[in-house]
């Protein structure tokens, strides 16, 4: 008789898991009286975009902070700030989502994919300082799934060539480096609050820095180029309207009162699920350095070893889903094997700027992350103990069962 769910055996697990997005009165209330108030866009005093980027700021450790509307347009709008400008090249990893390197784009400059640190998912340092070059502008860290980068040496690299290091902290909420949140560890960051995140209005992002100048850079170019205190058809620079409005505030700041407790249960499921997943042979999850004090999870991970399970990933995923615990993957394929990458769909900039051959590509890690990944999301990890038992259970009982998928 069949074991496993997926050839009709009992589940492991019948209930649900917690649902996201998480949300409550107080989030109808705020919108609420964002409606009968008549002021929906920043442009009013008291605005509620002001009050959320000084309270998330100050909760991310950064002195500055600049509300957008996506976290897109928190890196485009960062790498402008920097300096970054036609034709410069902005080191940046593969693994990643798009946006990483299509900020690049946005500002006319060029992605140079460099590897990640396989058992961190995280940009390797030293591939880092082999790419650079005469045109380099800017480094893009990405704290992938809340896990910091080794911000020392990036930092230090950095300085050591006069580079500006941009963080991509999408997934970084509560994130810590060395007990310091990130985002402004480097000279500038952005974060998402794109609907899956965890901290969301739907869309919105936010851009940090430590830096007075560039958090006014920042400001005018996300705001039309207007500076504060200037006549208001009066325009400084070239800039985008990326402002974010009143409502997303209005949710954002209700989704602030929730983001630590959420993030610290993350983190310490995580934990749990790091050492009871690691005890089974053939996953192993993801390394954790000292540095990184506390990492977000906006997923969990580990890496599946084919050779041990006998079965290939996309078996030993479905037949875990089918225990009632959804197991997923990492991302399909690097970004530079993207049509728009491959095929360099950039436009008649093309003609004016050398690109990479970005199709010729193969960067080991990087590629190895997107065929050997087991991932679970990150409502998952707001559960309790109990429910990350469920969680070893599904997986133990795959592997114990694994000749049924043979």
């Amino acid at each position: 008789m069949a074991k496993l769910a997926i050839n009709g055996g009992a589940k492991v697990r019948t209930k649900p898991w917690p649902s996201w997005p998480i949300w409550d009165e107080r989030e109808i209330e705020a919108l609420e009286a964002t409606v009968r108030s008549g002021h929906w866009g920043r442009l009013y005093e008291d605005s509620q975009v002001e009050e959320f980027e000084k309270a998330f700021a100050e909760y991310q450790d950064a002195k500055f902070g600049i509300a957008v509307t996506s976290g897109t347009a928190a890196l485009t709008v960062a790498l402008k700030a920097v300096g970054v400008d036609i034709g410069d090249e902005v080191i940046v990893p593969p693994y990643t989502f798009i946006a990483s390197a299509t900020s690049v784009l946005q500002n006319n400059a060029v992605p140079i994919f460099v590897d990640v640190e396989l058992e961190t998912r995280n940009i390797d340092p030293d591939a880092i300082e082999a790419a650079i070059t005469p045109r380099t502008t800017a480094i893009m860290p990405v704290h992938f799934s809340g896990r910091a980068c080794d911000m020392e040496r990036i930092n230090d690299i950095a300085a050591r060539h006069d580079l500006m290091v941009v963080e991509d902290a999408a997934h970084c909420w509560g994130a810590m480096w060395n007990d310091r949140k990130l985002g402004a560890v480097g000279d500038i960051g952005g974060v998402s609050f794109q609907e899956s995140k965890h901290m969301t209005a739907g869309e919105g992002g936010i851009i940090l820095t430590n830096d007075e100048e560039l958090a006014a850079k920042a400001f005018s170019y996300h705001h039309i180029g207007r500076i504060p205190g200037r006549p208001f058809y009066e325009h400084h620079y070239c800039g985008w309207n990326f402002r974010m409005t009143e409502f997303d505030a209005a949710v954002l700041m209700c989704q602030l009162g929730r983001v630590e407790q959420q993030t610290q249960r993350r983190h310490e499921n995580g934990l749990y699920l790091d050492e009871q997943l690691g005890r089974i042979a053939g996953l192993t999850p993801l390394r954790r350095d000292p540095y990184m004090t506390r990492i977000a999870r906006h997923s969990f991970a580990a890496l599946y070893d084919e050779e041990i399970f006998g079965v290939p990933i996309e078996k030993f995923r479905e037949a875990v889903s089918a225990e009632g615990v959804g197991c997923g993957g990492g991302y399909p394929h690097p970004l530079y094997k993207n049509p728009l990458f491959a095929e360099k769909r950039f436009g008649r900039i093309t003609e004016m700027i050398e690109y990479p051959d970005y199709g010729d590509m193969y960067l080991p890690n990087s590629e190895r992350l997107c065929q050997e990944l087991i991932s679970f999301g990150q409502a998952y990890l707001l559960g309790t103990r109990e429910d990350m038992d469920d969680i070893v259970r599904a997986v133990e009982k795959v592997k114990q069962n694994v000749d049924e998928l043979r």
